[in-house]
This record gives C-alpha cells, structure tokens and sequence, in this order.
C-alpha cells in the first residue's frame, strides 16, 4: 500500500499509544527524531523499535539530523559526538586528498552509531557554502566556503553514509549559506543574480551523486519566483533543482513548523508537495498538528513514488568497517573525534 507524503515527529522518548495508532493508521513515509527523543543508545534502540513495530515495515525510514559539531542529536556522553563540518574543511583546505577522506570516515563513524540505534536517514550533509557576514544559521555546519571543496567533501560524505548503511539527505537546496536570517525564525530573502547562484551555491548540490536524496531551504530567490519561499515554489523546484542541479533523488521539504513559511500546518505541507517536493516534514511533535496532517495528506504522488523506487533507503552493510577502524582513522586525519 502507497504511504503518505508525510514524515511525523514524536513527543518524547517513548513512543506513546496515541503515536503508535497513528502511525498505524496514517502509514506516513517515515518518522523524524530530535534531542527531545533521545536518552542512551538502549532507550533510542526501544524507541526505533517500537516506530518498526508500529509501521509494520522492516526498515522503514526513520530520520534524524546527526551532521556533528551544533547539530547532533545523539550528544556525549551517552553518544560519541562528532565534529563540525568546518573541522573537516580546516584539513581540505591543507590538503584537498586528506580532507575528502576526513569527510568520508567523519559520515561513516556517525552512520555507524545511527545504524546500531537503529536510525536508517540522516539529513546530512549539509552542502551549504559559508559566506561572511552571513546568518549563523549554518556558520560551521559548511565546510567552507569554495564551492568545489564543499562538493567534493559532500561527495565523499555522502559515500561515507552510505557505507555504513544509512541514507543521506543533502541540505538545503538549492544553497542557504548567503541567507542573512535564520529561517527557523524568518524567511530569508535571496537577491543575487541567478548566474552567480549557479556559480556558487547550486554547486555542491549539483555535484553530488546521482540518486542522492534532498531536503529544500524554506528561502525566496528574487531572480526565480519574488513571492514563495523554494520549498513552496513550483517555479524554483522545476526551473533550479530539478533542472540547473538536476536532482534525481527524492525532495523532502525541510521542517514545515519553521517560521520562514506562513499559513497553518496543513496549508503549509500541502503547498510544498503541490509545488513539487515528494514528502513533506513535521517536526514540532504536536500531536493535534499531526493527527490534522495525517488526515490531510495525500498519499506518494506516482512520480515521488517511481523516485523512491529508483532510488532507494541504503540497506545495512554487513561488512561496513568497525567503530573502532573509523575512530582510529578520523582521528589520525584531523587529530581529533568530538
């Protein structure tokens, strides 16, 4: 049976009953994690399981954002931990050859530790180029700010995820790095010309390996379409990331609760799928929010569903390489782990 275009979020730690029914009932694509679901290893692996249980799939997708440095939900102690992108790029920017093989052990460390807790998607890496004078937001989530180095330290990552048996989501298309407010919080406004745009930022994603999965940026690009944010931009996803950057791979809107995008929840997931995202994301865990989405939202489109198809979840990897291996080589590489 065809899912919905739809990934949920959770509450807490624990998979309540209510959460449990409507994951039954609604069969969204995939549920996404936070720091607010997340205790040890053994409380993530119970959670994981019970979000298996309920779907009645084997593997089903089950996200996370884990990119190291800020943005890690798994956190130390009771996690690894791991650092920034910038850290990575630091070392790139010495040696090009070293920092590609930094970037490679860095995601197949922390896919390993997804895996083990049973995580299958992680919304990584982030592809953004670091501009100054910039909004934090992204900062030293980049790993620079040369567009060919962010591509071939993507690249590398994204090898990396996949062989630790996880499936990577590059974010966010079609390039966030230049974005003066936090889109969390407001809708950044992009005004430079589209030619330095395809020079830039739509560089690294357009690079990435075919098939690679994607998540939108919840911003406006005033040469595109002035008056919708990507996300909601029929325009700007057939004309910039699936014509200049070619995405193959399945489009996830970014987190429909952010400030950038207006109108109520269900408005807001379904003007991102009817302007050409294949699934769209509630993360706040507001159960309310997502029993009126689950009732809203249609099921995969024929075309998201044929890329999924295409391009499926990474299975487990019997014969990854051991924690311990990538531990020795990230740490041989950059000197440091977390």
């Amino acid at each position: 049976m065809t899912r919905r275009a739809l990934t949920l979020s959770l509450e807490g730690a624990r998979l309540t009953a209510r959460e449990a029914d409507l994951i039954k009932a609604a069969r969204p694509f995939g549920v996404i994690l936070f720091g607010r679901n997340i205790e040890t290893p053994d409380q993530l692996r119970a959670l994981t399981d019970a979000i298996r249980n309920a779907d009645g799939r084997d593997d089903p997708p089950i996200l996370i954002d884990q990119e190291g440095g800020r943005v890690q939900r798994l956190r130390k102690p009771a996690f690894q931990g791991s650092v920034a992108a910038a850290r990575i790029g630091q070392v790139a920017q010495h040696d090009r050859e070293k920092g590609a093989e930094a970037a490679f052990w860095h995601a197949l460390r922390i896919g390993l530790e997804l895996r083990r807790c049973g995580v299958s998607v992680n919304c990584a890496p982030c592809l953004d180029l670091a501009f100054k004078g910039a909004s934090s937001v992204i900062g030293d989530r980049s790993y620079g700010p040369d567009p060919h180095l962010v591509a071939a330290l993507g690249r590398a990552a994204i090898n990396g995820y996949r062989a630790a048996g996880v499936t990577p989501i590059v974010k966010h298309l079609p390039g966030h790095g230049r974005a003066s407010v936090d889109s969390h919080v407001r809708t950044p406004i992009i005004d430079a010309p589209a030619a330095e745009l395809r020079a830039t930022d739509f560089t690294p994603f357009a690079a990435a390996p075919s098939g690679v999965w994607g998540m939108t940026g919840h911003l406006v690009l005033t040469e595109v379409d002035p008056d919708r944010p990507v996300t909601h931009s029929p325009t700007a996803i057939a004309k910039i990331i699936r014509g200049d950057i070619a995405l193959a791979g399945p489009l996830f809107s970014d987190d429909i609760s952010m400030g950038a995008l207006s109108g109520d929840p269900v408005s807001r997931a379904l003007s991102a799928l009817s302007a050409g995202c294949d699934v769209a994301l509630h993360c706040n865990g507001e159960f309310e929010e997502m029993t009126a989405l689950a009732e809203a939202a249609p099921a995969l489109r024929a075309d998201s569903a044929a890329r999924f198809e295409a391009h499926p979840q990474t299975q487990p990897v019997d014969d990854a390489p051991s924690a311990e291996e990538a531990d020795r080589r990230l740490a041989d590489l950059i000197g440091e782990i977390a």
